[in-house]
């Protein structure tokens, strides 16, 4: 049994936090927010802020939504740093930025302590099913003692290279996701405004080569439109952003990702921030004045 510190308890931290208490771990938990009463009933042990968790934890993990809130959680006041011990780990499972990350990694390693980036995928239901993608930077050795605690969250499992490399790779990630969502939106308009039964060519499309997760289960949220988040776009235009920048410092063109921001910019103008990724549709929807749930024709598009 190891104790584990877990900051951050939103619609992905709190279901993995659970699965560590089911593991038989003792977690030490923190968020900005009262600690959800369930994790307390199933032994989850709630602490006043980050500093806490840390004193009391051997391994502290964070969950949190961007480069500024991990800052915060490890190097505010009262922050993990303020209570760290050395020979403890501190394990980033956010998404965020590579370069901040490496300079996070630095000033742990300075206290004599080591840190892994671990960004995942999969999105609430892979946060709940204990089924996400985990990308994890740093040292071989601090991943090997950590991995038993990533299988209690997920299934694959990947030590990509040194720090900052599991973040590069999440990146990566969300850029094929972005894209693919566009693709699907596109795909599924297509079909409907030529009056085929989007449902159906999904089902069709299921069994050939364009198959994929976001076919699946995005293709079904926009038939259905089925927009309350999963992964708010508001997180994937920070993921986008990050992607963006990193390109501008690579002297490198991401054509395509850039377009994909574009639209998630059009649905955040119309106040879409909190809905789904897979919302991205609605912008290739009021373009097409059309809506896949329609069969045919032009017809207004309200939402």
């Amino acid at each position: 049994m190891s104790k584990v510190g877990f900051i951050g308890l939103g619609i992905m931290g709190a279901p993995m936090a659970g699965h560590l208490i089911a593991g038989g771990h003792e977690v030490y938990l923190s968020d900005l927010k009262p600690v959800p009463k369930y994790l307390i009933e199933q032994g989850g042990k709630p602490c006043a802020n980050s500093k806490d968790v840390a004193q009391k934890a051997d391994i502290i993990i964070t969950m949190v939504p961007d480069t500024p809130h991990v800052e915060s959680a490890l190097f505010g006041t009262p922050g993990v740093a303020e209570g760290l011990a050395p020979g403890k780990i501190v394990v980033d499972m956010s998404s965020i930025s590579p370069l901040e990350t490496k300079r996070f990694a630095e000033k742990i390693n300075q206290l004599r302590c080591q840190y892994l980036d671990a960004p995942v995928s999969g999105g609430e239901v892979g946060a709940k099913a204990a089924t996400l993608t985990i990308m994890v930077g740093g040292p071989e050795d601090v991943f090997n003692k950590i991995k038993p605690l990533f299988e209690l969250m997920g299934k694959n499992i990947t030590l990509v290279g040194g720090n900052g490399d599991g973040q590069t790779c999440k990146v990566a990630n969300q850029i094929i996701v972005a894209l693919t969502i566009e693709a699907v939106g596109e795909a599924l308009l297509f079909a409907s405004k030529a009056g085929a039964d989007p449902a159906r060519v999904r089902q069709a499309l299921m069994g050939g080569f364009a198959s994929s997760k976001i076919l699946e289960i995005h293709g079904e949220r926009m038939i259905k439109r089925a927009f309350d988040p999963g992964f708010r776009i508001e997180l994937h235009q920070k993921d986008l952003n990050l992607a963006l920048a990193g390109a501008r410092a690579l002297h490198l063109s991401l054509p395509h990702t850039a377009s994909c921001q574009e639209l998630f910019n059009a649905c955040a103008a119309r106040g879409g921030s909190q809905w789904d990724h897979s919302a991205l549709v609605r912008a290739l929807e009021w373009q097409a004045n059309h809506t896949i749930d329609q069969r045919g024709g032009a017809g207004e598009v309200l939402d």
